[in-house]
């Protein structure tokens, strides 16, 4: 039943769908399930590659006899504006919060960059991050240096002595040019372990292989990132380097 919880045998239609390369959309259709919760329950268990429908059950079941009755939500937290679906919102930050762990974010991490993404501003103080996500501002305060150091979130002077933290449109640049420079890291080191070790031996060989498709991986990225830095700035429906329409006479 559509926005109840996936059965076992929904579970197994889901390892189905994935083992025949079906998209998750796909897969949601079939079922009449949302996307979001297709994606969300595979990214929570291990992923496309990696999801079983037994221990995916299993691990549900544990999670449900594990939770707290939620939390009351804060008064002092911003209502939901201009129409939203509060409940779908909500649904979306998590299913986005999945996603970016799936990546290899750490889950505090994922869920202070989805609350910002999620945000109209982009932008939110560390107190009421915490506030929105009901944690202490130690956790919102090392997740912050984790995002920041990764060239995901900025910082700007608040009112008083508080900090801002945004997340707008050319911090996506900047992460992928710092990803670019981390990898470039990786290059470097490889290719001093190809003199350590000689040219000649196998460990060597493996290295200079490493370094040679890293280099490649690291150039391609800044180059594209640099390409491709036009599309941040270009509105919804407005293709990059057209024309700007003109009204007829």
């Amino acid at each position: 039943m559509p926005g109840g919880r996936l059965t076992q045998q929904e579970r197994q239609q889901i390892a189905l769908g994935l083992a025949d390369g079906l998209a998750y959309a796909e897969i949601a259709r079939r079922l009449d399930r949302p996307t979001s919760t297709i994606t969300r329950e595979v990214m929570r268990n291990g992923g496309p590659t990696a999801y079983r429908a037994d221990l995916a059950h299993r691990a549900t079941e544990r999670r449900t006899q594990r939770r707290k009755p939620a939390a009351p939500r804060d008064p002092e937290s911003p209502p939901q504006t201009d129409g939203r679906d509060a409940e779908a919102v909500r649904e979306y930050e998590e299913t986005f919060t999945t996603v970016l762990m799936g990546s290899g974010m750490p889950k505090m991490m994922a869920r202070v960059m989805a609350c910002l993404c999620v945000t109209d501003s982009g932008s939110l103080t560390a107190s009421e991050l915490a506030r929105r996500l009901q944690v202490s501002p130690a956790s919102v305060s090392k997740a912050i240096a984790f995002l920041d150091s990764q060239g995901m979130v900025r910082r700007e002077a608040g009112e008083g002595r508080r900090e801002r933290y945004v997340v707008d449109d050319d911090v996506w640049y900047q992460s992928m040019m710092a990803s670019a420079r981390s990898i470039a890291q990786v290059v470097e080191i490889a290719q001093q372990g190809v003199g350590v070790l000689g040219p000649g031996t196998l460990a060597g060989a493996r290295l200079e292989s490493v370094a040679r498709f890293l280099d490649f991986v690291s150039e391609s990225t800044a180059r594209a990132a640099e390409q491709a830095r036009d599309i941040l700035r270009t509105k919804p429906g407005t293709a990059a380097g057209s024309p700007t329409p003109t009204n007829p006479l």
